[in-house]
């Protein structure tokens, strides 16, 4: 009797521990897109430009870039489950000081912040489910995490435009502290430290050279969305290069390193990596480009563009759990790289949208690439999970992490430097945003490069899947 009640009571506890896991990915997840149909309003309500205003978005994609795996080693350090917790107060506070900033400079600087909390969050996420949960268990829990972030990204799309039509954009940040104190308080009961503690030192130097070199290479990205391109930001973008490259030849020659390349010596960790990087450069410019022929070329509104993206959100997020299972069973290579599949069928069917496609052909699509992301993400988190030691979860969990952040920043800049290159630059900014709408020749223009650019996702969605398939076999729950 008392067996049975103490297994009750663990399975209600681990319930409460994934609930509160699930919660930190969504938050996370929610404010990387929750500012993109606000941007409008915060820049009218600051006084602020477009061309600042848009490091709203990428100040904190940056941050976690660049912090993921940093935290993911004082997760190792100091224990993955006090972090989160501390990621956890860090985000609340950020996103207060954001919901109060008076000017462009106050708000980007908050969300700096905002963004060191969502990096204590989202590295340490993968290693808190090793930690806690069995290795016949761990599939569907990344699947649940899968759920988080589809949540997420639905509902940082809609809680963006309904928020900011209907309350205040201050909210869309405001809204984070009573969900945030909310699962900081559950998490104090339900989340132990189990894993080994292991001593680290921080990689100061290559964070520096990480951060300059992405943050160069980005600023003249955007720069060119709305400006000529000079000489003088050829210069800037190859002293990014540079560091970046000065980057990758130093972490092969510390102790300590911001990245593990050791890493690569291992093929199951290493193609999984890859495959996160090339599936996210391909994958998340896919909800700006939609946005904006929505916008721009059907002419809709952005939380009317949104809606129709909303089923495929859902579908992946159903569908997660399922394929994290599967990988439990059968290993993370077969779904993975079948989800990338089926992401490219969907980036194909998107390169062929027009200007008198019916509306419910983006959502049919938008299904076709939910179940893809469905299908590659748990598996893929698996493999990576299962290929590490269980010294280094953290670093592992930080590292997938930065691999996928930095295919998403990069993804973002890319879709507005495709917009730039066939119509006006100073257009670009403003159909981004949603300021303005495509006429005329404009319209047809923009189609044609909206198209290079899906064809581009193809590719490197192949580029994904090659990588899936020559990880190789990881062994299912029962091969373990």
């Amino acid at each position: 009797m008392s067996a049975t009640l103490n297994n009750q009571r663990g399975t209600v506890k681990a319930g409460w521990a994934l609930a509160v896991i699930v919660t930190g990915v969504l938050v996370a997840a929610v404010d990387t897109t929750i500012v993109i149909l606000a941007l409008p309003t915060m820049m009218r309500a600051l006084h602020a430009n477009l061309a600042a205003i848009v490091w709203v978005i990428m100040a904190y994609l940056l941050v976690i870039t660049l912090l993921a795996t940093q935290v993911g080693r004082l997760g190792d350090m100091f224990g993955r489950v006090r972090m989160y917790e501390l990621g956890f107060l860090v985000f609340v506070l950020g996103s207060f000081l954001c919901g109060v900033s008076q000017t462009q400079d106050m708000l980007i600087g908050f969300r700096v912040l905002q963004g060191i909390g969502g990096a204590l969050i989202s590295a340490n996420s993968g290693a808190v489910i090793t930690d806690t949960f069995p290795p016949e268990k761990r599939g569907r829990a990344y699947g649940f995490t899968s759920i988080g972030w589809n949540l997420g990204a639905i509902l940082g799309i809609l809680l963006g435009g309904v928020i900011t039509t209907y309350v205040s954009w201050r909210y869309i940040f405001l809204i984070n502290v009573p969900i945030g104190l909310a699962a900081v308080l559950v998490a104090w009961f339900v989340l132990r430290d189990r894993g080994e503690r292991v001593s680290r030192r921080m990689d100061w130097w290559g964070m520096g050279l990480l951060g300059s070199g992405l943050f160069l290479v980005l600023l003249t990205m955007i720069h060119a969305t709305s400006h000529a391109f000079t000489v003088r930001m050829g210069l800037i973008f190859l002293a990014g290069i540079v560091a970046l490259a000065i980057f990758v030849w130093l972490e092969t020659r510390l102790e300590h390193p911001l990245m593990h390349l050791q890493f690569f010596k291992n093929r199951i960790v290493s193609a999984s990596l890859l495959a996160a990087f090339f599936q996210a450069v391909g994958n998340y410019a896919v909800l700006f480009l939609v946005i904006m022929y929505l916008q721009g070329l059907r002419q809709l509104t952005p939380l009317s563009a949104s809606l129709l993206l909303v089923p495929g959100y859902l579908v992946g997020g159903v569908l997660g759990p399922i394929s994290g299972r599967l990988a439990d069973r059968v290993g993370s290579a077969i779904p993975a790289t079948v989800g990338l599949g089926i992401q490219a069928v969907a980036m194909f069917l998107y390169a062929h949208l027009g200007l008198h496609n019916p509306l419910w052909w983006v959502t049919g699509i938008s299904i076709v690439n939910g179940m893809g992301n469905a299908g590659f993400f748990p598996a893929n988190n698996t493999a990576v999970m299962k290929g590490a030691g269980r010294g280094e979860y953290g670093i592992a969990s930080g590292m997938l992490r930065t691999f996928a952040n930095i295919g998403m920043v990069l993804s973002f800049a890319s879709a507005m430097f495709v917009a730039a290159t066939q119509i006006p630059r100073q257009l670009a900014f403003a159909i981004f945003v949603g300021t303005t709408a495509l006429r005329g020749p404009l319209m047809t223009a923009f189609n044609h490069g909206m198209h290079t650019a899906f064809y581009l996702a193809i590719i490197l969605m192949l580029v994904a899947a090659i990588f899936s398939l020559l990880r190789g076999r990881t062994p299912s729950v029962s091969q373990s």
